[in-house]
C-alpha cells in the first residue's frame, strides 16, 4: 500500500506533529504545501512554508519513502536547490526523509555524505522510534500507517486512550479524523460502523462530522493525492501521458491504483502503462 498521502495528509491537517517529530517547538503560521518548481518540471511533494512575515525564514522540505529508490537523494537535492534558487527570500533549510526502516536507504550515498551528515538534514526510521518515551501524537499516528493489518486497530486504540489523558494543541476531532482516515485507508472495505466498533468507539462518536461527511471527504482526498503521486511516478518512467490515458489513471479506484504504483517500477514505455491498464480495467 502506498502510505506517502497519509503521512501528507497528518502534515496538512496538523503541521504542529511535523516538527514534534524533528524534535523542535511548533512553529506559527507554517503551511504545508505541494510545490511546482518551474522551468524544470519538478513537483517537490512536501514543503512546509514559512508566514511571509516571520523572523527566521526557515523552509523544511519533507521526503516520505517507502519504496526503494538509489536516486532518492539525487532527486531531493536538486528539486531543493532549484527551488531555494528561485526564492531565495528564504534564508534557512532543513530537509527530512521518513523511510519505514533503515533497510530502504541508498547503499552508495557518497555523494551527498556532507550534506546528509549535517544538522540540516534529519532522516527517521519509524521502525526505530517504537520505545519513544513519553507517548508521542506524531510517532503514534506514523507508525499506525505503517503497522500491519493485524496491529493496526491494537494500535489506534493504544493512540485514542493515550490521547484521553494528554492535552493536545489540536482539538481532538482533528486527530480521531486522521486515524479513522487511516482506517478507510487500510480497510477499505469495512463499512463506517465496522471501523466505529473496530476502534471501541463510543455510540456517540459515530454521529460526529468524520462519521457523517469525514470519512468520505477524506478518502476522496487521499485518492486525489495519490493520484498526483502516481502521475508523477509515471512521467518520471515514461515520459509525459497523453490525455486518454491520464484520463485511464485517474478512473482507477483506489486499490487498483496502489497496484499501479508497484506496477509502474517495470515500466520503460508508455505501451507498458496502456497494457497495464488494458488488463486491469475495473470497467472490463
Amino acid at each position: 500500500m502506498k502510505t506517502d498521502s497519509l503521512f501528507y495528509r497528518i502534515f496538512q491537517s496538523v503541521p504542529g506533529l511535523f516538527f514534534e517529530l524533528i524534535g523542535q517547538p511548533s512553529r506559527q503560521g507554517y503551511q504545508f504545501k505541494s510545490i511546482e518548481v518551474k522551468q524544470t518540471a519538478f513537483r517537490i511533494d512536501g514543503v512546509f512554508l514559512p508566514p511571509a512575515n516571520a523572523p527566521d525564514s526557515t523552509v523544511f522540505f519533507v521526503e516520505v519513502q517507502f519504496q526503494e529508490d538509489e536516486l532518492i537523494y539525487h532527486r531531493l537535492f536538486a528539486e531543493l536547490f532549484v527551488f531555494l534558487q528561485q526564492n531565495p527570500q528564504y534564508t534557512h533549510w532543513q530537509a527530512v526523509v521518513i523511510f519505514p526502516r533503515k533497510s530502504l536507504e541508498p547503499e552508495d550515498v557518497g555523494l551527498y555524505s556532507l550534506l546528509l551528515e549535517s544538522d540540516q538534514v534529519q532522516r527517521f526510521y519509524l521502525n526505530e522510534l517504537e520505545q519513544m518515551q513519553p507517548f508521542s501524537v506524531a510517532i503514534g499516528l506514523m507508525q499506525l500507517i505503517v503497522a500491519s493489518k493485524k496491529r493496526t486497530p491494537v494500535q489506534a486504540k493504544q493512540i485514542l486512550a493515550q490521547v484521553d489523558q494528554q492535552s493536545l494543541p489540536f482539538p481532538k476531532a482533528i486527530l480521531l479524523e486522521l486515524i479513522e482516515t487511516t482506517m478507510v485507508y487500510k480497510f477499505p472495505l469495512l463499512s463506517r460502523q465496522e471501523i466505529a466498533e473496530m476502534l471501541g468507539l463510543a455510540e456517540s462518536a459515530k454521529h460526529t462530522r468524520v462519521y457523517q461527511e469525514g470519512l468520505e471527504t477524506g478518502l476522496k482526498q487521499l485518492l486525489g493525492r495519490e493520484q498526483q503521486l502516481v502521475l508523477k511516478q509515471l512521467s518520471r518512467k515514461v515520459g509525459k501521458l497523453p490525455p486518454k490515458l491520464e484520463s485511464q489513471v485517474k478512473a482507477l479506484p483506489l486499490e487498483p491504483l496502489e497496484e499501479l504504483a508497484e506496477a509502474l517500477l517495470d515500466f520503460s514505455t508508455l505501451d507498458d502503462l496502456s497494457a497495464w491498464l488494458d488488463n486491469n480495467n475495473p470497467g472490463q
